[in-house]
Order: C-alpha cells, then structure tokens, then sequence
C-alpha cells in the first residue's frame, strides 16, 4: 500500500511538472562580454517579467507551448527581441550598447536581483561590480559599508563582520561561507576574517543574511551568514592581474588565470581556474597605555599601574599597601614592570592564499568540481588575550557534483596547522616568570623600600606639614587616627609626588635587576636584548605550559558531507537536505584535553527541508522551513522558519518572517584544557561539582583563615545556545528612482554560552585553625540562566541619478533589553546603538565630444561612516569604551579599454581619524593606495 501511494505521488508530480516549462538563459555585454545584471526579460503575450541575477542567468516558467517570443531590454543597450523554439535551449544574448544620452532611468535596470527582492530576510549584497568599484583597501573592508553590518578590525589581517549585536573578536556566532563551504578554522570553529579566505580576483559576489538563519543554513548561523560565491571558470575566462601598493608598506598582489575547453561540437566541457593572492603589510600597533577598567590605579600612581597593552604589570594584593600608610609610607601600590605588546608579536603581516578548481560540465548544468585552497600567514588576533598567528597554515579541499538550482552533493576536509603562532599576554607572564617568581618581585621591592638607607618617607617625618599621629588619650580618637592614615598617602603624593617617582623607580630599577642564582632569581629580560631574544624564543617555541612555552600547537581537521535536491512540481517547490559534519581536534594537550594519548572526535548532523509555494496570482510567496540538528554530546534540536512575502506589485514587496538559530557548544566549549598561568581555562561537556566563588575565598583568606566563609557551587553541563527571531520588512521602488530596504526585527535569546570562575580546594578545621590548599583557579563553561531581547531597526536608500550615478545611505539603530537581569553570563552586545552610512557613486562616465557622446570610462566612489560610542567588552584585560568616530573612504578609477586596464587610486579613512574598533586592539588610522588591474579576456 506504501508503495502504491509513493507511486501515485510520483505520477502527481510527474504529471503536474509536464505542464510547466523552463527557459534558461544568460545575458552578456558584446563588448565586455561580463554578464549583465538587472537586464530586464519579458515573455512576450504574457505579464511575465523576470530580472537577471548577479550571474546575469534568468529563468522562466509558463504554461505556454513554444515559439516563445522575449522582450530584452537593460539601461544604455539596445533592446533585442529574440525567438525561442525550444525550451530546453540555453538562450545566450549579447546586448549592445546604446549611444544615446538617457535622462530618465528606472530603477528596474538596477543592480537588484529579483531573487534579493523576495527574499523572506535581510540579504545585504555586493556584486562584482561593487566589490571592483569599492573605495575601501578590500572588498572585505567594504562589508562594513553594507546595512545593519559591523566591521571591527583587532589587526590590519583580521577584521571581523558582525550583525545584529554581540559582536565578539571571536566571532562564533556568525557562520561565513565560500561557495557553501564553511570556511572556520576547525580548532577554533570561527572564520579568520578573509585571511584564510578567497582571493578578491575571483569573487563574484557577497551575500550577507542578517539574523538567526539555522534553518536555512545549519548550526552557528545563530548572528547571520557570510556567503560568498567564487566565478566559474566558465565566466570570463582569461588571465587577469592586480597590483596595489600603498601607506604601511602595503603590497598586495593577485593573479588569476581561467581557461575553458569545448568538445567537437562547440560545448564548453572543462573549465578550471587558478588563483594567488599575495599580501604583506606593517599592521597597525595595539600600543594603549591608558589604564584597564580593573586597574586599581591610574597614570598618576608612583608605583605604577595596569595598562592595556602592556602585559604582566596586572594587580597583585600582595603589592597593595595603600591601607598601610604608617608602616610603609609612599609605597602605597607597586605593579611588577610588564611587556609592552609591539615587544611581543610579530607586526609583518603576510597573507599568502592559492586556489585552483576543475569544472567539469556532464551536463549543460550538471558539475562535477574538485578544488583546493591554500593559506598561509602572519597576522595578530585578539580573543582573552592578544595572540601572534605566525605562519599559520590552512588546508580545505572540496569535491562536488551539482546541477544548478537543482541538487548538490558536497564532501569537503578542512585542516590547519597553527605554525608557530603564540599567546602574547601568557609570553610576558612566562618571561617574568623566568626572571623572578611575583611573590619574590613583590617581596624584593618592598624590602629595598623599608632598607634604613632607602626609607625614604621615615626619615622625612619632620617634613613641614607631614601629618602627625594623633596624641593618645585626645577624645575620639578612633576617628582622628582614621583621618591621619587618610591623609599621609594623599599629602605626600601631593607635596613629594617628584620625590616619590624618583624613589619608586629606584626601586624597581633594583628589584629588576636582582640577579641570584641561588634564589633562580634573574634580572628582566630588556627587550632589545640578547638575553631577552634568547627567552623569548624559548618560550614560544615550547608547546605547554607544564614545558614553560606559550606556543599554540594545532592541527585540527573538519569533515563535511552535505546534500540537497530541490523538487519542482506545477503546485510547489519542495527542498530537502542533510549534513553530517565531524571534528578532529590535536593540540597534545596545549589547547584541549587530548593528553595521555586521548583522542576526542565529536561529530553533528542534521536534516531539513523547506517548503515555498505562490499563490494568489503569484503575489504571495508562503515558505515554510524546518531542520533537525543533533550533536552527539546534546540533545536534537528543532529550528523552525516561515515567511510571508507579499508583492503587491513590482515596485511593492513587503515581508514578515519568524526564524530560529541555534549554536552549538565550539571544541574549546566541550574540551578546552589551557592554562593561562593564574587560572586553567576548561571545556565542559560533564559539569563541575563544589567550586568555591572567588570572593568568598578572598573574604576566607583575610586575616585569620575561616572556612565557613566559603560559598560552594556546582556547573551543569554546558548545552547550546538558541535565539528566536521575528521581522518584518517592506522592499520599494520609489518614484522610478529610488530603491527602499527597511526592516525591524526582534529577538529572544537564552542558554547563552559564558563561563564561571571558582576555585579547586581543600579545607578542613586542624589544631592550629582551619587549612585551605587551593589546587587550582578554574574557568568553566556554562551557560546563562536568564532570557534576553534585543531589538533593531534599519533602513537603505539608493537613488539612482541617470545611468552613471548614484546615491545610496543607510541607518541601523540596535539595541539589548536585559530584562533586569544581572546574569554576568549574558554576552557583551559590543554594539553601536546607531551607525550609518551615506555613500556617492559614478561609473563610466561619459561626456558630450563634437556633438557626440563619448564614454570617459572614469569612476569614483565616496563613502561616509559614523559609528556612535560603545562599550566593548573582551576579557578583563580588553574592556573599555570605544569612542565615536567617523570614517571617510574614498576612490578614484580610469579604464583604459585599449589595454585592458583600470587604474585606481583610494584609501580606507582618508582624513586619518585615528580610533579604536576593538578595545585591546590598534589605533586604525589612513591605509591609502594605488592598484593596477589588468584583465586579458
């Protein structure tokens, strides 16, 4: 009976899809031969009306039998009129150019795809042009011009794209694709910015989806996705070349060389491409040495303080001696002298990435493809602490075989290999201690402060107006003792502050320069120093903490298998798929807990399908979507979407849409094993029982020791993150000039992942008092207990001024709704409240020549970006306020038909507005530049 109702339902669609045809096709520019965006395809006798995609490809659907008659028409070309006998022929036209002047133009000839018209959520775009045109120093730096989008940059090699807030420098929460593979690294289980990605040469277009996209895209889709689709060898085959050079010693060079091969019948069969990208820079310097949030004192404190980019001069209570004035007067704080950062990475940033893929054409639209990519570099990342990625290696090799908007079968391995890349902040801890424990660099500066010949501040009792000792039996007394300790450390910073730096710095000098063999005490490693270089390379080449290095040893490998197949029947599209991913961690113990010859592997797979169907005369386009995810450490996980997207007519399409997200616990959530020296930083996929909160340990541990004061907890098992988002959105043309993209959404989290701090002991009552023996300081993995909203709002305009201009803004406002919650857990939103752009385009440019118009090929974008204030939140040591600043990025272009060439001239930030984007990070200032493009089609 099973049977008989499958085949009964396979003879539906049978029958049903027989009626429906579809005609294909490609539209080209004759002279260029790039394929033309936006052009305009009628069916003839019908309200038909479709608009080619960012591939220049149409497709149509009708009833009707052939001869089919299309209506061709694009802004500055000639329309064409052409006839198709056939449907399953592939229509290719060449439009030529008009050599009129338009005045008027209509928004329908726009770079808008009919496909990101409809689309049921926030879809940003750039296309080849855009991404050719954009003033900014990469295509990857313009993201950050695009709607509702962040872009930070913790280095000149990684910048970070982020919507919809939480934005992290380590960006788990949004899922970045090249051609449908992820590209994350496996270890991490986040995407390098574009370091490790495509080469700018060979990108075709970017999608960005904003919001939570599990159900369309899978797991860590959770923020939004980062799409982008190389160009197939198939288009514009041919040899082009980059060269841009520019401030910073920036050089960046790229090479791309396609060729295709037909059989004997004139076919396109085999196609393949190759493609090296080169880049080096001097990246820009994290030198902010302005005091942490967590310093207890600022630049005016004698003996120091904590600064943000200098490492291992952090806050120890056994240097605090401000509440003891009578005994150690002056001394008051002292921190232990740290590591400048630019002392401690490695600021030549050098991205080298090599592609090459085959494509092979069974079919007119059926692919088989095998590629492989390459990457390899230096550059400098931020996450709890600052990290050098030095010669970083990175692996992905992908086989597929696809037929276009019909199927897929993707398998694709990914591994990396962390080179000889290091924790800076755990280096500079290393080197001190390598010199001279803190307990003993404590105890030595005290000392040499209370010496008879260096009591400094004993001695000058009798100073006039050095605040005396009460006299005893006064009334009151308690209150006036209180008052003179207060007063003896400010009276003496503000009458001997000259004298107090002098004495301070005296003793660090000594304390810095103790040198004991038989207390294995050294003097500090000067950078600069033989000595200094010695230690340093020591301690970043050895992969441990218990080998006393910081180097991060990783090679981690990802597999990935996917498949899709979208059925077409007359009443409905129906899409199914399904994944399976599996993760291979190796870091011998440095990073997760793979020691004593323990292997982890940790597999997830998921299935989903999706419905979308058009009814009332096609202006309503219903799509329901819904996926299961199972990782084999939690539980299934359900992740539904729908969406209602409504053309009331062309020009008209409004939206509303519900879509949920889930994130997946990363490999450092689940297995984390990494000691930072004052705490080991752990995974947690089983719970911890009877930790002990800090300050209640703090509170145990003053004065005479008391057990009782200690405050036990346990953490559960640390479980996915989930979000569930609503929106809606209205999509308009204007005045046949003005294209409008508004959209506001709202957002429910829960289960964020965080971490807890406790302390490992042992305590017990004994004959002497209570005992405590700390074992070790953990930092686990847990999850938040309370719900959060944010909510945002943004809108895009883009005017379009006759054929060769056009003026575009956006807005974006965003914001967090903590409901009260005080939940340390909750994520920063590390998010502007409001930003926006405001953006001015031209591109060939032509003029009235003898009567005559004449294209000058010349080009120019401007792009003006305010971004409002913000706290950011990293790691105790990187959170801090991030001022408002305002961008200005700017370019110039001419092409030069006769030889094939355009020539640029931008820079990112031209008015040099040096400021933060990342608190912890650089000063990002101007990066100006020339480039040459030469492309040989």
């Amino acid at each position: 009976m099973i049977n008989q109702l499958r085949l009964l339902f396979l003879l539906f669609i049978t029958s049903s899809s027989m009626h429906a045809q579809r005609i294909n096709g490609i539209i080209r520019d004759v002279s260029t031969k790039e394929t033309i965006i936006g052009a305009v395809v009628t069916l003839k006798g019908s309200s038909t009306t479709v608009t080619t995609d960012v591939d220049g490809k149409f497709e149509i659907i009708t009833d009707a039998s052939p001869p089919y008659i299309l209506l061709i028409s694009y802004i500055g070309f000639e329309p064409q009129e052409i006839t198709v006998a056939d449907a399953s022929t592939v229509v290719s036209v060449k439009l030529k150019t008009k050599e009129v002047s338009l005045k008027d133009v209509e928004v329908t000839g726009s770079r808008i795809s009919e496909k990101q018209r409809e689309a049921p959520l926030t879809v940003e775009s750039m296309d080849i042009i855009a991404i050719k045109e954009c003033p900014q120093t990469s295509f990857y730096e313009a993201l950050g011009s695009l709607k509702g989008v962040d872009l930070t940059s913790a280095s000149l090699g990684f910048t970070i794209v982020n919507t919809r807030g939480f934005n992290s420098t380590s960006p788990v929460r949004s899922l970045q694709l090249i051609d449908g593979v992820d590209n994350q690294s496996p270890g991490l289980n986040f995407s390098l910015g574009n370091f490790l990605g495509c080469s700018e040469l060979d990108v075709l277009k970017v999608d960005l989806i904003a919001g939570a996209s599990t159900a369309y895209y899978g797991p860590n889709a959770f923020n939004g996705v980062i799409s982008m689709t190389t160009r197939s060898p198939f288009i514009k085959p041919g040899l082009e070349v980059s060269v841009k050079a520019g401030e910073r010693n920036l050089l960046e060079t790229a090479i791309r060389w396609s060729q295709i091969f037909k059989n004997k019948n004139g076919e396109e069969k085999l196609g393949y491409k190759l493609n090296i990208f080169y880049l080096r820079a001097d990246d820009w310097v994290a030198d902010n040495r302005s005091p942490t949030p967590d310093s207890h004192n600022d630049q005016k404190n004698p003996g120091g303080y904590d600064a943000v980019n200098v490492y291992g001069d952090e806050y120890y209570s056994t240097s605090d001696f401000s509440k003891q004035p009578v005994t150690n007067p002056g001394l008051i704080t002292y921190y232990r002298t740290g590591y400048r950062e630019k002392n401690l990475v490695d600021y030549d940033t050098r991205n080298l990435k090599i592609g090459a893929a085959m494509h092979y054409k069974v079919k007119e639209k059926n692919e088989i493809i095998l590629a492989s990519n390459f990457g390899n570099g230096t550059t400098v990342y931020q996450g709890d602490n600052r990290y050098s990625l030095k010669d970083i290696l990175f692996f992905q090799h992908r086989i597929e075989y696809r037929k276009q908007d019909k199927f897929f079968i993707r398998a694709y391995v990914t591994t990396e290999d962390a080179g000889k890349s290091y924790d800076a902040f755990f280096t500079a801890l290393l080197l001190q201690r390598a010199s001279n424990s803190n307990a003993f660099w404590s105890q030595n500066y005290r000392s040499f402060w209370a010496l008879p010949g260096n009591n400094y501040f004993n001695r000058e009792r009798n100073f006039p107006g050095y605040p005396q000792p009460p006299v005893f039996g006064v009334p009151d007394y308690q209150n006036l003792y209180v008052q003179y300790l207060n007063s003896i450390n400010p009276f003496l910073i503000d009458n001997y502050y000259d004298s107090l730096l002098l004495y301070h710095s005296n003793a660090r000098a000594f304390t810095d320069n103790i040198d004991n063999s038989s207390l294995n005490q050294r003097p500090f490693f000067q950078p600069g120093t033989a000595r200094f270089d010695s230690a340093f390379a020591a301690i970043t080449s050895n992969k441990s903490f218990s080998q006393g290095g910081s180097r991060l040893y990783d090679k981690s490998a990802l597999y990935h298998i996917q498949g899709e197949y979208k059925f077409t029947p007359s009443f409905m599209d129906i899409l199914i798929g399904g994944n399976y991913r599996l993760y291979k961690p190796k870091s011998d113990g440095t990073i997760f807990s793979d020691t004593s010859g323990r292997k982890i592997k940790n597999y997830e797979f998921g299935f989903y399908s999706g419905f979308e169907k058009k009814v009332l005369d096609d202006k309503l386009k219903i799509n329901l979507t819904a996926r299961v995810d199972k990782n084999e450490n939690f539980n299934l996980l359900f992740s539904p979407a729908a969406s209602l997207v409504y053309n009331l007519n062309r020009d008209n399409i409004f939206r509303i849409s519900f879509s949920s997200a889930i994130r997946n616990p990363t490999l450092t959530d689940q297995f984390l094993y990494y000691n930072v020296g004052r705490a080991t930083l752990i995974g947690n996929i089983t719970g911890y029982d009877s930790l002990v909160t800090i300050p209640s340990l703090i509170e145990a541990t003053s004065g005479f020791i008391n057990i009782n004061s200690l405050v036990y907890f346990n953490v559960e098992p640390v479980r996915p993150e989930k979000v569930k988002t609503f929106e809606i959105g209205y999509r308009a043309t204007l005045f046949n000039h003005l294209y409008m993209d508004a959209n506001y959404y709202y957002s429910i989290y829960r289960d964020f992942i965080g971490y807890k701090v406790g302390a490992s002991l042992t305590a017990y009552h004994s004959f002497v008092g209570d005992q405590i023996n700390i074992k070790n300081i953990f930092r686990v993995a847990a999850n938040a207990e309370d719900l959060v909203s944010s909510q945002g709002f943004s809108i895009g305009l883009n005017y379009f001024i006759g054929k060769y201009y056009s003026l575009s803004g956006n807005y974006s406002w965003n914001e967090l709704n903590l409901r009260g919650s005080e939940d340390p857990i909750i994520p920063a939103f590390n998010t502007p409240r409001n930003k926006f752009n405001l953006g001015f385009n031209g591109r060939d440019i032509d003029a009235y020549l003898g009567n005559k118009i004449h294209i000058l090929h010349w080009g120019f974008s401007f792009n003006y970006k305010w971004i409002q204030g913000f706290l950011f939140e990293g790691s105790p040591q990187f959170t801090g306020a991030i001022n408002d600043y305002a961008l200005l990025d700017a370019q110039v272009n001419k092409k030069v038909p006769s030889i094939n060439t355009t020539f640029k001239v931008g820079a990112s930030n031209l008015l040099n507005n040096l400021h933060y984007e990342v608190y912890g990070g650089p000063l990002v200032g101007r990066l100006a530049y020339v480039s040459v493009l030469v492309e040989m089609n």
